[in-house]
């Protein structure tokens, strides 16, 4: 008698990047089950539990039979191989050097300055003896305004330059770079440093909000907010 095939299991924390997971594996129509996770109630962190899934704790990860991948690149290019390279160009060509580019700009350039900005966003309204909180603030403002907000409106500007002449960013196909960058924009729009001066990046996100595939994996991981 043959076994049968192990599952995948998305360790999947909520309101977090492993929400990209489980989108593309819709996309790919892959097979999978969620193991749902929720945040610390006190510090919005990442359970203890995830720990015994990977030394570091974090989501998103995944589990395929003894196989574990943990980082959301990475598990997007071990996802995209086992489905046969579906959802990426043809290597060699135009649309795969901008595939690759923006696969790894998701989180290596886009993400640090989100990240950087909610951290200090945080710090001035963290709890604090009274006379420090002008002193804190008046720091997380200086960062925020001198280098951090500067930093996040060019990269803005630069992705949406990218999407004045194709609707995807590898170029007329959707990819699964297209789920890459689908949170640091999402994250950008929830705070709402798209407003009215980034159409296509607003109709990037109205595309990817109306694919069946994102609608399922709504679904599937349960309702979805971004930490501000």
């Amino acid at each position: 008698m043959m076994r049968a095939a192990p599952m995948i299991t998305v360790h999947h924390l909520e309101n977090s990047r492993s929400q990209r997971v489980l989108w593309l594996l819709e996309e790919l129509r892959l097979p999978y089950e969620v193991k749902r996770y929720a945040r610390d109630k006190t510090t919005s962190l990442a359970p203890s539990e995830l720990l015994a899934v990977h030394p570091l704790g974090k989501s998103p990860v995944i589990t395929d039979g003894k196989v574990t991948v943990a980082e959301t690149g990475a598990i997007v290019e071990y996802l995209v191989e086992k489905a046969g390279d579906a959802l990426r160009p043809t290597p060699g060509s135009p649309e795969h050097r901008r595939y690759t580019y923006w696969l790894h700009f998701a989180e290596g350039s886009a993400m640090p300055p989100l990240v950087m900005a909610l951290v200090f966003s945080r710090i001035k309204k963290a709890p604090m003896p009274f006379f420090a909180r002008p002193i804190a603030k008046a720091i997380a403002d200086k960062v925020l305004d001198g280098f951090i907000k500067p930093d996040l409106k060019r990269q803005l500007a630069f992705m949406e330059s990218e999407l004045v002449s194709r609707p995807w960013f590898a170029g007329r196909a959707f990819t699964a770079a297209d789920v890459m960058m689908s949170f640091p924009i999402e994250a950008a729009s929830s705070r709402g440093a798209l407003k009215s001066n980034f159409p296509n990046l607003s109709g990037f996100l109205e595309r990817i909000h109306e694919r069946p595939a994102y609608k399922r994996a709504l679904d599937r991981g349960g309702p979805y907010a971004l930490l501000g």
